[in-house]
């Protein structure tokens, strides 16, 4: 299979639950819902099931917002942006991996389609909107200081492919805006990050499990 065959096919994994499996009526007013509030690490609510499909309620011990917070401390002064962002990614697959244990959600595998029975896997709705709350959560308790946090957004209509979503942070300094996407890797993995706007022309990491399903 050719590489476009393969984005073609990767595709239509992400939303395809969204438009067959739930009530998205609903699905819109739980996302609505979760942007509105102010996620607190006592507090913060988590989608699942596809398309924010189911809404579970999740809080962060110390010890467990500590696994989170060393993914900064240890490295030191935070030179520049890039290097800011790369924590990012890294902080995210923390939190997927604290967060997993208990939502059941640890299973969730790269991509969706040909996942969509799997127990605990997520589509690119949910990870964007869990990325996003992990980034304000980062950003609320001073982990996050160069970049600010966009809502999500999403690539293709239907006119041009499939729709695929994900979580936007920019540049405070310059306003550069950069696709923060945990729905190319399993559970746990560092989110990919890369400038919107080749995100949004359809990109996909050359390693990620989604070009192989």
């Amino acid at each position: 299979m050719s590489y476009q065959m393969r984005q073609l096919f990767f595709s239509l994994t992400c939303t395809i639950l969204l438009i067959f499996t739930i009530d998205a009526n609903a699905a819109v007013t739980d996302i609505t819902r979760i942007y509105q509030q102010i996620p607190a690490l006592s507090a913060f609510d988590v989608c699942t099931g596809g398309g924010c499909f189911e809404v579970k309620h999740v809080a962060l011990s110390p010890p467990e917002w500590q696994v989170i917070a060393a993914v900064f401390s240890e490295a030191g002064v935070v030179a520049s942006a890039e290097q800011e962002r790369k924590l990012i990614a890294l902080a995210i697959g923390e939190f997927e991996k604290i967060v997993g244990v208990k939502t059941d959600t640890a299973t969730d595998l790269a991509g969706t389609f040909g996942n969509s029975n799997y127990p605990g896997q997520l589509d690119c709705n949910d990870e964007a909107i869990n990325s996003t709350t992990y980034m304000r959560l980062m950003q609320q308790n001073g982990l996050i200081k160069l970049h600010a946090v966009e809502d999500m957004r999403t690539r293709n209509f239907f006119f041009s492919g499939w729709p695929h979503s994900t979580a936007v942070i920019h540049e405070i300094a310059n306003g550069e805006r950069y696709a923060v996407d945990s729905w190319f890797y399993d559970n746990g993995f560092p989110a990919t990050i890369v400038p919107f706007a080749d995100w949004k022309s359809g990109y996909v990491p050359e390693d990620s499990p989604v070009l192989n399903k």
